[in-house]
């Protein structure tokens, strides 16, 4: 049986609001730590966020699957709709209401312990096609490595491989892989080293449902019975606590 949906979704938001104070928080404090050394300080960046990643994977998993992300929700919906596997319509609009809140509230919580302006929003301008494309290969690579893993049976290396991959493509892509609509949002809200101008925020979100659609049509080559694992994404997370 399924965790009751208000649990999975505070789950979603707490865990997604912790995911967005570790992106801004150690923005901020790569940013006081190495002020002349944006490349330290994409470094501190990248290795906290994708350790914290990890950690909120396994705090949350067992609840909600720690989507934290709307467009990984979005495919889990679309690949289980007719499976009877996966999120529900009225989950999945759960699950991203609750994602995008806690998106916010993450990068406010994040200004608040650094001593910041609770809210300030970005200036800082990023759009292009480099980097919407760049987008689209961080989104598309993300989606495809859950599913790849719960259809494979290996979710229990998700902590580490999802950390590994968001880790990484902050260097490997030139946007620094947002690859989530929810904490693009979020980070619109501080004026920070992670915040993205509210006015860049539409590209990156297109870019990013893009990704997720060339993510279903590459899981459809490669995995094609990956429907049947969508209660496994991003790990297993049905079975009710024994009391």
């Amino acid at each position: 049986m399924s965790l009751a949906l208000p649990r999975r979704a505070s789950a979603e938001f707490a865990g997604t609001a912790l995911l967005v104070a570790a992106v801004v928080g150690s923005g901020i404090a790569a940013a006081r730590l190495s002020p002349t050394d944006v490349g330290l300080q994409l470094l501190e960046n990248a290795i906290a966020t994708a350790l914290a990643l990890g950690a909120l994977i396994l705090m949350f998993g067992p609840v909600s699957g720690a989507h934290f992300n709307p467009v990984v929700s979005a495919v889990d919906w679309w690949l289980g709709r007719r499976a009877g596997t996966g999120l529900t319509a009225r989950e999945l609009v759960a699950y991203a209401t609750a994602q995008t809140g806690g998106a916010i509230v993450g990068a406010v919580l994040a200004d608040l312990m650094f001593d910041l302006p609770a809210v300030a929003w970005s200036r800082t301008d990023r759009t292009g096609g480099n980097l919407w494309l760049a987008e689209v290969v961080a989104t598309a690579g993300l989606v495809v490595l859950v599913f790849a893993l719960a259809r494979s049976g290996r979710t229990a290396a998700a902590p580490a491989a999802v950390g590994a991959y968001i880790g990484a493509a902050y260097w490997f892509t030139s946007s620094t892989s947002f690859a989530n609509p929810a904490v693009t949002i979020g980070r619109a809200f501080t004026d920070t080293f992670a915040g993205i101008a509210p006015a860049s925020v539409p590209g990156f979100v297109a870019a990013q449902v893009v990704g997720g659609l060339v993510a279903v049509a590459a899981l459809a080559a490669w995995y094609p019975h990956a429907a049947e694992s969508a209660d496994a994404v991003v790990v297993p997370h049905l079975a009710e606590e024994k009391p």
